[in-house]
């Protein structure tokens, strides 16, 4: 049986995230496009766990194969996280594809600007009133998830308020062919970030293996080890720009143990999942650290100012 979250929670949970995603969405915006985005958003429900796990119909939902603004295909979308081709922390749905959003999107206030030849490219993510939104756990938090009424008036899914989309492109699960798209088109973060290779490039070969939630391997048994307070096997993510925005994209990386980017990222915030972890200087977890236990909207502020090398996450 599905094991829906009550109206009365899933809308104190989500109205001050979620109202923000109501204003100005559709057509010129204003008070009648953000009364239409609520109500699609209060028509929703909300279920702990995945569409699996809580027995979602075949081909409905993100199991249908057809056009994704068929009924059947907006009867429910699964938000889980996993990794696919070097992207890690990424969305993908309950078939395994791969979710992207668009650079030349709004996140506040949310709107869509793909529309006509670009949504047939880019499906968008839809929902009808009635539809189910599947949050498995550590998944897409609860806040994170929001509605924007498309200027054809259907609705689309947000996450942190940016609009997500398939890619017409990717025909398997575990693909990221939508990467790098036009330097305009990224696989999304659980918070709505774009998240980039941690090379640093911009593009990822396809792949027909899905995404999995089983981290990166641990590096070599030369990466010292790591001291002081325990810490957690999660994942982070370095923004280029301060207060979590993107301005020159940003990096996913996960645990166990040290892992060391392509190259140096200047990191100016960071979000992270799963517990403390360390930053260092330089590659193999040596130089400059400092211990993370939360989110820092200004690294420099925080006293670390030089680029992010690696991360040490916990080994187990």
């Amino acid at each position: 049986m599905f094991r829906i979250r009550t109206a009365a929670l899933a809308s104190l949970a989500m109205a001050g995230a979620l109202t923000m995603t109501a204003c100005g969405n559709a057509g010129g915006g204003g008070k009648e496009a953000a009364d239409v985005t609520k109500a699609g958003l209060a028509s929703l429900n909300f279920i702990n766990g995945g569409a699996k796990e809580n027995n979602a119909p075949p081909k409905t939902g993100d199991f249908f194969m057809g056009p994704r603004n068929n009924p059947m295909a907006k009867k429910w979308v699964e938000l889980a996280v996993g990794s696919a081709n070097g992207l890690s922390p990424i969305v993908h749905d309950g078939a395994g594809f791969t979710l992207y959003r668009f650079d030349k999107d709004t996140a506040r206030p949310s709107r869509s600007n793909c529309n006509g030849d670009c949504a047939v490219t880019w499906p968008p993510v839809l929902v009808q009133p009635g539809s189910k939104i599947f949050l498995p756990p550590n998944g897409v938090p609860l806040k994170a998830v929001g509605v924007v009424r498309r200027d054809d008036g259907t609705l689309q899914v947000t996450v942190g308020g940016w609009p997500i989309y398939r890619f017409s492109k990717d025909t398997a699960p575990g693909q990221t062919n939508g990467e790098g798209v036009g330097g305009t088109w990224f696989a999304v973060s659980p918070r709505g970030g774009k998240v980039l290779p941690a090379t640093g490039s911009q593009t990822t070969p396809p792949s027909n293996t899905p995404p999995s939630n089983t981290p990166p391997s641990a590096p070599p048994a030369s990466a010292p080890p790591a001291t002081g307070a325990a810490l957690g096997n999660g994942s982070a993510i370095l923004d280029s720009g301060k207060n979590f925005s993107e301005p020159d994209g940003s990096v996913g990386v996960a645990g166990p143990g040290c892992q060391t980017l392509g190259r140096p990222f200047l990191t100016l915030s960071m979000q992270i999942a799963g517990g403390p972890m360390k930053i260092w200087t330089g590659p193999n977890c040596t130089g400059t650290s400092k211990l993370v236990t939360a989110d820092v909207p200004d690294l420099a502020a925080a006293g670390f100012n030089q680029p992010i090398a690696s991360i040490r996450f916990g080994d187990n």
